[in-house]
């Protein structure tokens, strides 16, 4: 029986997706002995937005976090984070040092499986952190970010003609990403992703670049991608069909949405067709029943509020036309059919009461995240009616700034710099009055080489150089660690672990450990204070008991202070 791999996303994607990483530590350790039990390939539990998250909102340190995870999993299931390579977790690349500093302490601290992106697509960025992960033991996840052409108006087109300018196209062909691909392989990628954060590959390309891959490299192949545009559990099957090693899913009460698909529908697909997942349903069951109590005590943060419906995948029978819906997306996929498959895994996530596909996004042809933060960025402003125009404009920026992948951190670049030039224009000024920092230092060349050269008179413009400046780690300055004087000149990061904090994380990391570092001295003064009193008390005590006579003698003597007690008496 052929085997498919399951990597589990539920403790950090998932979360991440739907409830934004606002899961404590005392609910993960609700479900962590039967996580261990639940026979996973792997669990991606960290990396991501968790640091910043845990710190940020829920004062837990994210080390900490890791490691707990890692004791009550142990090596039932492989731990994997996710990175953006020399970016690790920010806009802005590290020298060596810091990454290779970050990925010995990930792999000491529990991690098996670092999956690398690098958000241009750009391997010279990936290279580091396969080598440093390989050399601390671990397993290098090399993923391509999959993304689409800029697509634009009729309007758009005839003013790039009458410009001389030429419209870019055919730029992320299959090809593209089996070269990029093939490029991490030779570094030493132990797996290859197909990353596809925004959820857009239709299940037609899902296939075929599976078994593109498959062709051409000697790896595993993992498959990734959300549900938010509605193509993600029948893309999901796709790749399933077209023999993908290993595939990302949630449990159910944390799936779909802008989540990846339910691991119990990929069950279903994966018996029918054969494939052997290893997994202890039994378990799994169990645990999505704790992770709906989880997701209720979630609401504020969950947008959704849509619960699936309960499913226990051990004995639940599914009614014979749900059944046989499964059956036929089956056979559609092993048809490309596309339009049919489509409308048949539609109806099996409604059958589950799993959000329909998001129509604006899937429109629009952007991540949602970068959907959401571009009109929430003119509702700011009072300028939400400019929104139609700034979804018209991403693409002509994203030309501008050499067609960068539409994947975190760049598709936030691009989206502010539509919203600012949109703004510009609103305000009688020319494109590009208005430009982020992040913005320019991509047009720089600061963040690496970009799919598409970026025309030097633009450069000069946006930067005031025509000249490509790549990332110079001579001139990076290493975060300051301070003594602080008004907890007795104890150091802000007291560990090498803490100075990483304050390294990928400077404003957030500083609050976090200086809350700590406050609270044990509120903590300590408190102690000392409770066993003054009770000395005073004892003291008092016996004095009380002396006569008149050894009262008075005792206090001549100096034996009996009792100022401490006076002081708190007033």
């Amino acid at each position: 029986m052929k085997k498919l791999l399951i990597r589990d996303l539920t403790l950090r994607d998932g979360q991440q997706s739907l409830f934004a990483t606002r899961v404590r530590q005392e609910q993960i350790d609700t479900v962590l002995p039967l996580f261990k039990q639940a026979n996973f390939y792997a669990m991606e539990v960290w990396g991501g937005a968790v640091p910043d998250s845990v710190m940020r909102f829920l004062n837990e340190n994210p080390w900490d976090r890791l490691e707990k995870i890692k004791a009550g999993i142990g090596d039932s299931s492989k731990l994997t984070a996710l990175s953006r390579g020399r970016n690790l977790f920010g806009y802005n690349p590290y020298p060596d040092e810091v990454i290779k500093g970050f990925n010995e302490n990930a792999v000491k601290s529990g991690v098996d499986i670092m999956r690398i992106f690098d958000c241009l697509n750009d391997v010279d960025n990936m290279k580091s952190t396969i080598k440093y992960i390989k050399e601390a033991g671990g397993v290098a996840d090399c993923a391509v970010c999959y993304t689409i052409d800029p697509k634009f108006t009729p309007a758009q087109k005839v003013k790039y003609l009458l410009k001389g300018k030429k419209i870019p196209k055919d730029i992320f062909t299959i090809d593209y990403f089996v070269q990029k691909a093939k490029l991490m392989e030779e570094l030493g990628a132990d797996i290859i992703t197909i990353k596809d954060m925004a959820g857009l590959i239709p299940p037609t390309i899902a296939g075929k670049m599976v078994r593109a891959l498959k062709n051409e490299l000697n790896i595993p192949i993992d498959y990734h991608t959300h549900c938010t545009p509605g193509f993600g559990l029948a893309s999901v099957l796709m790749a399933m069909i077209n023999d993908v090693d290993i595939v990302d899913t949630n449990i159910m009460n944390f799936a779909g949405g802008s989540a990846a698909p339910a691991v119990e529908l990929v069950q279903i697909f994966a018996d029918k067709l054969g494939l052997d997942t290893g997994l202890n349903l039994k378990a799994i069951v169990k645990i999505n029943k704790k992770l709906k109590i989880i997701r209720q005590q979630l609401a504020e943060f969950d947008s959704y509020k849509q619960f699936p419906i309960d499913f226990d995948i051990t004995k639940d029978k599914l009614p014979v036309n749900i059944d046989k819906l499964f059956d036929e997306a089956i056979e559609f996929a092993k048809n490309d059919n596309e339009e049919k498959l489509l409308k048949v895994t539609h109806k099996i996530e409604d059958y589950f009461n799993f959000p329909k596909p998001n129509e604006m996004v899937k429109q629009a042809e952007i991540p949602g995240g970068m959907y959401t933060n571009m009109l929430a960025q003119l509702k700011h402003m009072k300028m939400e009616k400019l929104f139609p125009r700034v979804l018209s404009t991403v693409p002509m920026v994203r030309v501008d700034a050499g067609c960068p992948p539409l994947v975190t951190p760049s598709s936030q670049i691009v989206g502010v710099q539509a919203v600012n030039c949109v703004v510009d224009t609103n305000n009688n000024n020319p494109f590009y009055t208005e430009t982020s920092v992040q913005f320019v230092n991509l047009v720089k060349g600061l963040y690496g080489k970009t799919p598409l050269p970026i025309d030097p008179k633009f450069r000069k413009k946006i930067t005031g150089s025509e000249k490509e400046i790549p990332y110079d780690s001579s001139n990076y300055k290493k975060q300051e660690n301070p003594s602080l004087l008004e907890f007795g000149g104890e150091k802000l990061a007291k560990n090498y672990k803490e100075e990483l904090l304050l390294e990928l994380f400077p404003s957030v990391a500083t609050n976090f450990l200086k809350s700590k570092i406050e609270k044990r001295y509120i903590e300590t003064k408190q102690k000392i204070e409770e066993a003054e009193r009770k000395r005073y008390e004892k003291a008092r005590a016996e004095y009380e008991k002396l006569t008149p006579e050894e009262k008075e003698k005792r206090l001549r003597e100096g034996l009996y202070n009792f100022d401490w007690g006076s002081e708190k008496a007033e």
